[in-house]
C-alpha cells in the first residue's frame, strides 16, 4: 500500500512582509507539488466533483493528464468549458464548489482542485502559449453586442465567438475585466492575468469596446442600428448599499465598492509610482464579513493603516468569506469585532469620522438564510474611535442602462428577471451575472455567462 499523500499547501509570501505590499499573496504550486496534489485524485467512475462545476470543467480528466505531465493537454481540457482558468483558480471558492463533493474530502482533505487549475494555467503563461482556444471556422455573419466586460460577459463573448458569431464587448471604463480588474485587489488577482485572460478571448475574434456606457454613450436602439442582432447585458452589481445609520455621509465614510475601485482604477498599490493615494486614516473599520470586506480591510492595511478592524454583527461560523481569506487576513494582523452592529457614526467640527457607537449582539433563530439572526442585546452600548469607515454589506444592480429600457421587467431588488433562456422581458435581450442574481461569485457569472451563450445561439437559430 503506498503512504499517504497529504494535501499540498498552498506556498505564500510571509504575512508581516506582504501586508506592506500589494504583491501577491499565494505564490502558485511548484511542479512537484502539482504532481503530488493530482496523484491524491481517486479518479473515481462517477466523478461528484463536476456536479459542483458552475462551468461543468471535466475535473477528473485535466486532473489525469497533470498526473501524466500534459500540462497542455490539461489546460486544453479545462478551456473547453472555462476561458479564464488563471483567474478561476484564484479566487473561486472552489471548496464550496468541486471539492465540496471531493469523495476524498468524506475521510480526508479534498484534492486541491482549484489550485491545479491554477498550475495549469499559470504552466501556460510561463510556457507563452499564445491561442486563445478553439473555435469556428463557420462564420454565422451575425453580430451580438456583450454589454459589460466582467467574468459574465467575458465568457459569454468567447463561447460565442467560439460559434462563430460577431462578438463586440462594451466596457464603460477605460480597460475590460469589470469586477475582475477594478474590484478584486492585486494582491488577490493581479492584473497582468487579467490581461493575459482578456487577450487570449481577443485572439478568439472578439471585440473589446471600452470607454463606452451603453444606454449614454449608445443606446440599444443604435446598435441595433449597427447590426447588432442579440445583446447580452453583464453589467453586474455596481450599486454600493449603505447601512442607514446616522454618519454615513461623513469624511472618511466609504463603500467597499468605491474604495476597491479607486485603489484598483487609480493605481494606489502601486504609489508613490503612481501619485494617486486613497486618503485614509491610521485606524480604519470595515463593516462586513464577506470577501468584498476581507480585501478591503487588507487593502487598508497595505495603504498604511496602523490598525485595520472588521466589524460584523453575527460570529465567525456565519462569516460568508472563504476561509482562506478570513484566514490570511487574520495572519495579517486584522483584528475582529463579532457579534457587534453599528448604530451610528460620528464626527468631529469638521465633517471627518471620529468614532463609531455600536452595540453588542447574541445569535437567534435562523433567518431567510439560514443563519442566526443577530440580536442587539440591552444596554451594551460601546464606541470605537475610528478615522476611516469602509462599508462592505453588498452591492446592488447597477441601475444606469436598466433605466434607458423601460419594457425591462425587474424584480423587486432591481435585478433584472429572465426566463429558463436567460431571455429578459424583451425579445433579443439576455441578461446573466450578478446583474440578474445579485452580488455572487465569479464562477456562477461565468457559469450564467456560458448558458445565455447557448441561449443566445439556439435563438439566433444555429
Amino acid at each position: 500500500m503506498s503512504p499517504k499523500i497529504e494535501r499540498q499547501a498552498m506556498p505564500a509570501q510571509d504575512a508581516k512582509k506582504r501586508s506592506k505590499n500589494f504583491n501577491e499573496v499565494a505564490l502558485g504550486y511548484t511542479e512537484q507539488m502539482a504532481l503530488a496534489e493530482a496523484q491524491r485524485c481517486l479518479a473515481c467512475k462517477n466523478s461528484k466533483c463536476r456536479e459542483g462545476c458552475p462551468v461543468d470543467i471535466d475535473i477528473k480528466a485535466f486532473i489525469d493528464l497533470i498526473k501524466k505531465k500534459d500540462y497542455e493537454g490539461a489546460l486544453n481540457k479545462i478551456k473547453e468549458k472555462n476561458n479564464l482558468p488563471a483567474i478561476c483558480g484564484r479566487v473561486c471558492p472552489q471548496e464550496t464548489q468541486c471539492e465540496q463533493y471531493c469523495i476524498l474530502g468524506i475521510k480526508d482533505k479534498p484534492v486541491a482542485i482549484g489550485r491545479l487549475e491554477r498550475y495549469a494555467a499559470d504552466w501556460m503563461i510561463a510556457s507563452g502559449l499564445k491561442e486563445g482556444g478553439a473555435h469556428s471556422r463557420l462564420r454565422k455573419n451575425k453580430k451580438v453586442a456583450v454589454i459589460g466586460s466582467g467574468p459574465a460577459g467575458l465568457t459569454c463573448a468567447a463561447d460565442l465567438a467560439k460559434l462563430g458569431y460577431e462578438v463586440t464587448v462594451f466596457e464603460g471604463l477605460h480597460s475590460a475585466g469589470g469586477v475582475l480588474r477594478y474590484g478584486i485587489p492585486e494582491f488577490r488577482l493581479p492584473k497582468n492575468i487579467v490581461d493575459i485572460e482578456i487577450d487570449l478571448i481577443k485572439k478568439l475574434g472578439v471585440e473589446v469596446g471600452v470607454n463606452v456606457v451603453v444606454g449614454k454613450t449608445l443606446t440599444i436602439e443604435d446598435l441595433k442600428k449597427d447590426g447588432f442582432c442579440a445583446f447580452f447585458v453583464g453589467t453586474g452589481a455596481g450599486l454600493p448599499y449603505f447601512l442607514g445609520i446616522p454618519g454615513e455621509n461623513l469624511n472618511g465614510v466609504y463603500s467597499a465598492n468605491e474604495f476597491l475601485t479607486r485603489v484598483n482604477l487609480m493605481k494606489a498599490y502601486k504609489f508613490p509610482e503612481y501619485d494617486t493615494p486613497v486618503v485614509i486614516g491610521k485606524r480604519v473599520c470595515v463593516i462586513g464579513a464577506g470577501n468584498v470586506a476581507m480585501d478591503s480591510a487588507r487593502a487598508a492595511l497595505r495603504l498604511g493603516a496602523d490598525e485595520v478592524t472588521i466589524v460584523y454583527r453575527r460570529s465567525e461560523k456565519e462569516m460568508p468569506a472563504r476561509l482562506e481569506e478570513i484566514e490570511h487576513a487574520r495572519q495579517e494582523g486584522i483584528k475582529f469585532y463579532l457579534l457587534t452592529s453599528p448604530l451610528k457614526i460620528k464626527g468631529d467640527d469638521k465633517g471627518q469620522v471620529k468614532a463609531m457607537q455600536c452595540i453588542k449582539n447574541e445569535l437567534g433563530q435562523p433567518d431567510a438564510s439560514g443563519r442566526r439572526r443577530p440580536v442587539a442585546i440591552a444596554n451594551s452600548e460601546f464606541e470605537m474611535p475610528f478615522d476611516t469607515i469602509v462599508c462592505a454589506i453588498g452591492q446592488g444592480p447597477n441601475p444606469l442602462l436598466l433605466s434607458t429600457l423601460p419594457g425591462l421587467k425587474l424584480n423587486k431588488r432591481g435585478n433584472i428577471v429572465v426566463d429558463e433562456n436567460y431571455m429578459t422581458s424583451i425579445p433579443g435581450i439576455f441578461a446573466g451575472g450578478d446583474i440578474v442574481t445579485g452580488a455572487a461569485t465569479v464562477i456562477e457569472a461565468m457559469g450564467a455567462g456560458k448558458k445565455a451563450a447557448g441561449c443566445i445561439d439556439a435563438y439566433l437559430g444555429s
